[in-house]
């Protein structure tokens, strides 16, 4: 039963377009939308250093808000070791390396689906 919206998954697309911009490390997707109310997907990258970090925050809040998708919340972005961005459906948590080790999202969330981020993002895409 596939209750994510088709706006979802074209958040999380763009999101990812946003995030390889900048050359974003790791890009992982989860599809949390059957255990948690929390959104429908988690996208989870890593940057090299802080700038890369808030780089890679703005490329997403700025790709995502010019197609209507503006950002409902930012978390982290002066520190830039985790910045949490919410969109509502779609949640991107950017790391530096020791802050993803050290939270490892991809093991506290393993009930949700690891999505391909290549199948995601398609051939249409290219």
């Amino acid at each position: 039963m596939e209750k994510i919206s088709s706006n979802s998954r074209k958040m999380t697309k763009l999101a990812i377009e946003a995030l390889r911009d900048k050359k974003a490390e790791d890009i992982r997707v989860i599809d949390i939308s059957e255990v948690s109310v929390l959104a429908d997907y988690f996208i989870i990258a890593g940057g090299g250093n802080k700038n890369q970090i808030q780089a890679l925050c703005d490329n997403v809040e700025e790709k995502l808000g010019r197609a209507g998708w503006p950002v409902r919340q930012i978390e982290g972005y002066e520190t830039a070791n985790w910045i949490l961005l919410d969109f509502g459906d779609v949640i991107v948590h950017i790391f530096d390396k020791e802050n993803r080790l050290l939270y490892d999202l991809e093991r506290i969330w393993r009930d949700g689906r690891q999505i391909d981020v290549d199948e995601l993002t398609g051939a249409d895409e290219d």
